[in-house]
């Protein structure tokens, strides 16, 4: 196997060392927005330097089900890592369109890593549900197990995250004190072998906290696919428009229509007198016995009256109507220019 990797020359390993320096150089970028061009040009560079990579590595048959730990050289170690890294690029891929094709793709490698790695027996876990386990998720009984939450198995969880976090602490730690002898090439075979190990029982943690979240968005994105293909629920019957109340201003006079015609142009007015008019005609005055502001009402006729008697009559009640109304308008003009207190000089009455 030693020497098939090694027909592979160091074009494979320099792909793989290609692949995951974009991916150090894009974990700690400074770029505001992760959409930017230079970005996704480094993404798609290191997801085509890994994914030949990873099409040699199969092509070589580097690893098998049916051998050790023991069995892999020690510098073939790291090319257990290309899913790992295939699927942390595939995560920085921003095309929206192609988002929850992108999530189901990094779950994959990161799957493939996870369950290589326990082949070899690399650390100690327990494999995520796969996208076969889905269809069970969806079950009643699932279901009624997600609306009442376990919280024992919520506190386990809890507590693994807290034992992850500090193995890598741990991890880190040492693949700093390892990595300077390692690539400057003075490491020994067996310290070449623990500084890959440690390096894949990081990976380990890193791919079990992304599964994790990918499935977080996952359901997010299903919800949000199934709000928008749900049908509108039924609408109650629509009230019928009532036709709008056109507003008028009633005025004392035409001077004032005048005046409330420039301010209120769109607001139809009506004076005091179109008004008395207007009810005239439609006999709500004459029925109801209204007249001018201070009149006496109408009053009706006697019975058995004559025409003669009822013209005079209506004759003498239109003269004091007329009276009336000339009065009420000089006394609402004189008010009008003489305002209250007119005339008290010596500050009587």
């Amino acid at each position: 196997m030693m020497a098939e990797a090694g027909a592979g020359g160091p074009r494979l390993a320099e792909l793989l060392a290609l692949g995951r320096r974009l991916w150090e150089e894009l974990e700690a970028s400074t770029e505001p927005s992760s959409g930017a061009p230079a970005v996704q040009d480094k993404v798609r560079q290191g997801l085509d330097a890994l994914q030949q990579a990873a099409a040699m590595v199969a092509q070589l048959e580097l690893f098998s089900e049916n051998e050790e730990l023991e069995e892999i050289a020690s510098a073939d170690l790291k090319f257990l890592l290309l899913p790992a890294l295939l699927g942390a690029l595939t995560l920085k891929q921003v095309d929206l369109s192609r988002r929850k094709e992108h999530l189901e793709s990094a779950r994959e490698h990161f799957q493939r890593f996870l369950q290589l790695c326990r082949n070899y027996g690399l650390g100690s876990f327990q494999l995520p549900p796969g996208p076969a386990g889905e269809e069970a998720a969806r079950s009643p009984s699932a279901k009624r197990d997600h609306a009442q939450p376990n919280l024992v198995a919520m506190a386990m969880t809890r507590t693994a995250k807290i034992e992850r976090y500090k193995q890598k602490k741990e991890l880190e730690n040492k693949l700093a004190s390892m990595s300077s002898s390692v690539e400057s090439g003075t490491a020994d075979e067996d310290q070449i072998r623990e500084f890959y190990i440690l390096q894949i029982q990081k990976w380990i943690g890193i791919s079990l906290e992304e599964i994790e979240s990918i499935e977080q968005e996952l359901v997010i994105l299903r919800g949000r696919d199934a709000a928008r293909q749900a049908p509108a629920g039924p609408r109650g019957p629509s009230r019928p428009a009532r036709a709008p109340v056109k507003p008028f201003i009633l005025t004392r006079d035409a001077a004032q229509a005048r005046v409330f015609g420039v301010g209120y142009p769109g607001l139809p007015t009506m004076t005091v007198d179109d008004w008395y008019e207007q009810r005239r005609k439609q006999g709500i005055v004459s029925q109801q016995g209204f007249g001018e502001p201070g009149s006496p009402p109408c009053p009706s006729p006697p019975a058995g009256a004559s025409d003669e008697e009822l013209q005079k009559q209506q004759q003498e009640a239109e003269e004091d109507d007329e009276e009336a109304l000339r009065k009420a308008r000089d006394w609402d003009d004189w008010k009008d220019t003489h305002p209250r207190g007119y005339g008290n000089r010596h500050n009587m009455g």
